[in-house]
């Protein structure tokens, strides 16, 4: 792990911080939220995204960090929010996890 990422991100915190991201399913939402983790040199344990609703325009994506802090967590989450389609996040910690 890196030095950028060991500040963030503590391997040893047996909590996975888990992220729920209802968007609007527009072009630059998975690059924006991608751009969260990997400027911190992290890379999630779990992504998954799914595009749904009539006519497609629903984005859902899910995703899991383990050994982000609390404080990180609601800071990513609160940018995370800032994106443009993005309409809600919803946060969670679980022990374990990827």
């Amino acid at each position: 792990m890196s030095s950028v990422a060991a500040s963030v991100a503590d391997s040893d915190l047996p909590v996975t911080a888990c992220f729920s991201v209802q968007a609007y399913a527009e072009p630059g939402v998975l690059p924006r939220l991608v751009e969260l983790f990997a400027k911190r040199g992290l890379v999630p344990g779990f992504w998954r995204s799914v595009v749904g609703g009539a006519g497609g325009e629903k984005l859902t994506v899910e995703i899991q960090m383990r050994g982000l802090g609390r404080d990180t967590m609601n800071y990513m989450a609160a940018c995370m929010r800032q994106i443009a389609a993005v309409e809600t996040v919803l946060t969670a910690e679980m022990l374990g996890g990827p």
